[in-house]
């Protein structure tokens, strides 16, 4: 790979090209072709010609709506001109998928861009687990926070009640009281 290609296939990189689609993580059809250095004509072709090998779960077309939301969101890589909409469709291959790609694009950049696509989806799986224990943590100091200040509150409820208690009672009156 030259430096370019290289540059190309860090997971950082990549991971910027990773969409969130009918609750699965995805890269379409054109970044991947990008990224493999091939036409986006030339890799549908090829999943195609081994149309077997990718069921549903490992490719799906996207739907119009999801095509030209997806299109706004890569707006960066792609420039629609206002009012334009996607031409063709977009592909969505999830991680199964882009493994799967690998046996069929073999050329060895294919092979290096898998394993850079690969360890990318292992990256963000493990920052959602490590997020999700963040949010655990915070959840569990919320509730322990929440008990302390809740008998704090109880403390300032009881003494805002004496002083209610202590208002409604008479006062004495200082002085004489002539008849």
């Amino acid at each position: 790979m030259g430096t370019r290609e290289a540059h190309a296939a860090k997971t950082e990189n990549i991971a910027s090209l990773v969409h969130f689609v009918r609750g699965e993580r995805v890269l379409l059809d054109a970044d991947l072709a990008a990224l493999y250095g091939v036409s986006t004509k030339a890799l549908n072709q090829a999943v195609k010609r081994n149309r077997s090998r990718f069921p549903e779960d490992f490719m799906f077309l996207l739907t119009r709506q999801e095509s030209d939301a997806v299109a706004a969101s890569r707006s960066q890589f792609v420039t629609l001109k206002r009012g334009h909409n996607v031409k063709y469709l977009f592909h969505a291959f999830t991680e199964q998928g882009v493994a799967m790609l690998s046996s069929v694009l073999r050329s060895p950049r294919a092979v290096e861009v898998n394993i850079a696509i690969m360890r990318t989806f292992v990256q963000l799986r493990r920052l959602m687990d490590s997020n999700r224990e963040l949010a655990r943590k915070i959840e569990s100091m919320e509730k322990k926070y929440d008990e302390r200040f809740a008998i704090v509150f109880d403390a300032i409820k009881r003494l805002i009640a004496e002083d209610d208690a202590r208002k409604a009672v008479p006062k004495r009156r200082i002085g004489f009281v002539v008849d």
